[in-house]
């Protein structure tokens, strides 16, 4: 196949107050070849995005070339050409959307290479269906989730037809279903002869491409195929990269059972390789958790929202939804995008009040017309789901100092910040003076929380808190939230990604369509298999493959959740064989 991507020697670097700071991007040199599928991977901060813009000639290298099938990002006449051929879904997909309804939006872009009127309607109509916004022609564009806006980006950019399309983290705001649709619309448009590139933190999305790119400090540190970059696990843990999880579940039950492959990448085969159990049966271990009886912080009673409510275009967000937190306790939120997760947090943080039902917090009914919604929110921080919203200042320091000194918070501003950056590991020195504009995703995640946790809160409201976050950083997180967890502070948290936070989840609510689906146990909720594939969740890896080791006869005790728990239990198993 003919080369479509061309780098020579490109550099480019942000503009910042620090001198000497690193680029952004430093002398790549790289060829994609056309139809390629290519996954780029890399911690935050490591480029990945800028790439991407690089090769859509949204920013020119200060020096070296990027050439797009012949076409030399630094020749201004063929822009409009290369941003045709070029399609990128972005990291903050709102960037792109700029009609008002979502049919609008997904025809702004054929419409401005002037395509004929039936041809922009059977392909909006396609591309809509594609990513599951079908129903959605005529929703307000701004009224959509974050998950909702992104398939919408995706719809715009297919609707155009391009060669190339560069997914920048469309998955991360996604429910486990959603991100599988767009996996597999990747690979049907490689196989159409689309040249492919996906940048991703979620190293399992990475195995499915057929080539993986890492860079590090703008630099291309790994290039080859998926077995070749996985098997190099020492210079993956150097840059804080991990195995796919099935590959790191399969190396760990190598250990004990040598028919199942160290290296396995695929879900599938590992489970096909669990052996029937031949040993003796023993009473599986009480794995349930023993809680104190604490006080309630949070009780939504029958809370429903309607969002444009009297006009036509009116949504339904939430309906009738019961939900309550104790104090010192981390609770799980789930549900498939669209649920009505961020608007029931944005309720117990006052940004939106009940239009219907009730909502207490700390003791304050939050429906009050005297509400001091100041002192509420000193106690209970919100991170959003999109950071970027709640960043406004021009350097991080002073992002992060805001609560602080709004608050009041006792102490010296320098030594609070200090201390908030270090516990979402970003150093004070490199970053305080950072423009908060050229921070990645990740890296925004991380100045947002931080931020919220300056400001001494009681309870803690996080909107998927580990979306865009590199393995290392969803592994510093996680640790944080475990402190903060036994500081007895309380948590409610967001997330499609329940992996990382099962060993200090005590509860979790599902919701499905603004109402209750279920509430209990992680170990009672993760094992409805069914009723959550309904509603577009998957269950975490270390259940599933519980589950599967329970159907080939294996006793393992249905409260495992983790991995650990999982690995522990094989363990005593096997060894109980051999004796």
């Amino acid at each position: 196949m003919p080369n479509f991507i061309e780098i020579r020697h490109a550099t480019f670097g942000y503009p910042s107050r620090i001198t000497n700071l690193q680029p952004a991007i430093s002398n790549i040199d790289l060829v994609i070849r056309q139809g390629e599928f290519v996954a780029l991977i890399g911690p935050n901060g490591s480029g990945k995005s800028t790439l991407g813009k690089l090769l859509n000639a949204l920013v020119i290298p200060d020096s070296g070339d990027v050439v797009i099938s012949g076409m030399n990002t630094k020749d201004r006449n063929f822009l409009p050409e290369i941003r045709s051929r070029v399609g990128m879904v972005f990291q903050r997909p709102q960037d792109q959307i700029v009609a008002t309804t979502v049919e609008e939006d997904a025809a702004f872009g054929p419409g401005n290479l002037g395509i004929a009127p039936g041809e922009i309607r059977r392909r909006v109509k396609e591309a809509l269906e594609i990513t599951g916004l079908e129903g959605y022609h005529d929703r307000p564009s701004y009224m959509l989730s974050a998950g909702e806006t992104q398939r919408l980006a995706l719809a715009g950019v297919l609707a155009m037809k391009p060669g190339c399309i560069i997914f920048d983290e469309t998955t991360a705001m996604l429910d486990p279903m959603g991100r599988e649709m767009v996996m597999e619309q990747a690979k049907h448009l490689q196989r159409q002869g689309l040249t492919i590139i996906f940048i991703t933190h979620l190293m399992e999305e990475a195995a499915r491409a057929d080539r993986v790119m890492v860079l590090q400090n703008g630099e291309l540190v790994l290039d080859d195929s998926p077995g070749a970059v996985f098997s190099n696990q020492k210079k993956l843990a150097s840059l804080g990269l991990d195995l796919p999880e099935t590959a790191q579940l399969a190396k760990e039950l190598n250990s004990l059972i040598p028919q199942i492959s160290k290296g396995e990448l695929s879900e599938a085969r590992l489970f096909d390789s669990i052996p029937e159990f031949i040993g003796r049966t023993k009473i599986p271990a009480d794995l349930s958790i023993n809680r104190k009886n604490l006080s309630e912080v949070i009780r939504v009673n029958k809370l429903s929202h309607t969002y444009m409510r009297g006009t036509v275009f009116a949504h339904q967000s939430l309906d009738r939804v019961d939900f309550s937190v104790n104090q010192g306790r981390a609770q799980g939120l789930m549900g498939s995008t669209g649920s009505g997760k961020s608007t029931l947090l944005q309720h117990i943080n006052a940004l939106i009040r009940p239009q219907s039902g009730s909502v207490n917090v700390l003791g304050d009914e939050l429906d009050e017309m005297d509400l001091d919604v100041k002192k509420l929110r000193k106690r209970v921080g919100l991170v959003f789901q999109q950071p970027e919203y709640q960043i406004f200042e021009q350097y991080v320091g002073d992002e992060i100092a805001f609560a602080a000194r709004n608050f009041n918070v006792e102490g010296r501003i320098s030594d609070i910040v200090r201390m908030a950056m270090d516990s979402v590991s970003l150093d004070f020195e490199t970053f305080k003076d950072r423009f908060t504009s050229t921070l990645s995703g990740g890296e925004q995640r991380k100045v947002a929380l931080a931020s919220v946790l300056a400001g001494n809160p009681e309870v803690l409201l996080l909107d998927e808190p580990l979306a865009g976050l590199d393995p290392r950083s969803r592994r510093e997180v996680s640790v944080l939230l475990r402190k903060l967890k036994q500081r007895e502070l309380t948590l409610v948290i967001s997330t499609h990604q329940f992996e990382d936070l099962l060993a200090i989840t005590d509860g979790i609510n599902v919701l499905s369509k603004g109402t209750n689906a279920a509430s209990g146990d992680p170990w009672i909720i993760f094992n409805q298999f069914d009723v959550l594939e309904k509603i577009g969740i998957k269950s975490p890896l270390s259940i599933r493959t519980a589950h599967e080791f329970r159907k080939k006869g294996w006793p393992i005790s249905m409260q495992v959740v983790t991995q650990a728990q999982l690995i522990g239990e094989v363990r005593d198993l096997t060894k109980g064989a051999k004796e």
